[in-house]
C-alpha cells in the first residue's frame, strides 16, 4: 500500500479510519509471521482472556491492547486499539498507541498516518508531534522530523525528551550549534535524560558509527560547560572508544579549558593515540610502539 493511499483515510471518520488503517495488519496481507504466532502457546494463552471487541468497554480494549503490546504481539495491539475507537474509546490517545506500535514494528509509513490523523485531530498535542518527529527521523527525512520536533518544544517548553530529541535531529543534520543548545535545555531540564537511553523514539533511528564518536563527544562538551567533570569523562571514553579523535576536536574548544591537565584526559588521548599506531603497524606500515603513560 502506498504512502499517499495511507494518508486518504485522515479525512475519514474515526471508526472507518481506524479500521482502513488496521487493516493493513491483516495476516493475509502481510504475510505468515502474524498466523505464526497465533499458533504459539503463548498466543493461546493471552487469546483466552482477551474481551469481545462486540460486547467491551473501550477501557477494556485498550488495556487488552496495552498488554498485547507487552507481550510483543504488535499487530494484534493496533487492532484492539482500533476496536477501543470503534468503542466509543478516546480516538487521539488510541491512534498515538497504534503509531506508537507501527513504530515498534519498523512501520514508518503506517506510524506516519497514525500520528499526522493524532496532530489533526489535536493540532496542540504535544506527544503526537514529538512522534511523528521520530517517525520521519526514521525515515531519514532530518527536515520534517526538526520541524516536528520544534512544534513539540514550542507546545511543551519543559519536556526533557522533546528537546533531547530536536537536538538530536539537528546533529544529523550537523548543525551543531543548534544541538548544542537544544541538549543543554535538556541536561537542565533532566540531568538524566541522555544516560537512560529513552528519548521519547527517536533513538530507534540508529547513529552511524561516525556519528556516535560525535555525538558522544558533544555531550562530553556540554558536560564540560556545566562543570559535571564525571559525565564529561564518561562521554570522552565513549567517543574515544567510537574512534572519534577526541584530541584534535577538543582543541580550541574553550569548554576543556578547565580541564586540560587532567591526567584521566591525558591517558585517554594517550591511549587512542596508541591504539591507533597499533591498527596501523598491524596493516604493515610503520612498526607499532609502547610509550609511557604521559606525566
Amino acid at each position: 500500500m502506498t504512502l499517499s493511499r495511507l494518508l486518504t483515510p485522515l479525512i475519514c471518520s474515526a471508526a472507518l479510519c481506524a479500521t482502513t488503517l488496521a487493516a493493513a495488519q491483516d495476516p493475509a496481507a502481510t504475510g505468515s509471521a502474524r498466523a505464526l504466532r497465533h499458533a504459539s502457546v503463548e498466543w493461546q494463552t493471552v487469546a483466552q482472556h482477551l474481551p469481545d471487541p462486540a460486547t467491551a468497554t473501550p477501557e477494556q480494549l485498550e488495556l487488552a491492547g496495552d498488554i498485547l503490546r507487552a507481550r510483543r504481539l504488535p499487530e494484534d495491539a493496533v487492532e484492539y486499539f482500533g476496536f477501543a475507537i470503534q468503542r466509543g474509546g478516546d480516538e487521539v490517545t488510541m491512534l498515538n498507541r497504534m503509531g506508537v506500535s507501527e513504530l515498534e514494528m519498523n512501520q514508518t509509513g503506517m506510524a506516519r498516518a497514525y500520528f499526522k490523523r493524532v496532530v489533526f485531530l489535536k493540532r496542540k498535542y504535544s506527544e503526537g508531534w514529538n512522534n511523528l518527529g521520530a517517525t520521519e527521523n526514521m525515515a531519514g527525512n532530518l527536515p520534517a522530523a526538526i520541524n516536528d520536533y520544534a512544534r513539540a518544544v514550542k507546545l511543551n517548553k519543559k519536556n526533557a525528551i522533546y528537546h533531547a530529541n530536536l537536538g538530536t535531529a539537528y546533529f544529523e543534520a550537523k548543525d551543531y550549534d543548534s544541538s548544542r543548545k537544544e541538549f543543554n535545555t535538556a541536561v537542565k531540564l533532566d540531568a538524566g535524560v541522555f544516560r537512560r537511553g529513552d528519548f521519547g523514539g527517536s533513538q530507534i533511528h540508529v547513529l552511524t558509527a561516525d556519528n556516535r564518536g560525535r555525538f558522544a563527544f558533544e555531550m562530553a562538551r556540554l558536560a564540560a560547560s556545566n562543570g559535571q567533570v564525571d559525565s564529561m569523562m564518561h562521554w570522552l571514553a565513549v567517543s574515544s572508544e567510537a574512534g572519534f579523535n577526541i584530541r584534535d576536536a577538543m582543541s580550541g574548544v574553550k569548554e576543556f579549558d578547565p580541564y586540560r591537565k587532567d591526567r584521566r584526559i591525558a591517558l585517554l588521548i594517550h591511549n587512542q593515540g596508541a591504539m591507533q599506531t597499533k591498527q596501523i603497524a598491524s596493516a604493515g606500515h610503520v612498526p607499532a610502539i609502547d610509550g609511557a603513560v604521559p606525566d
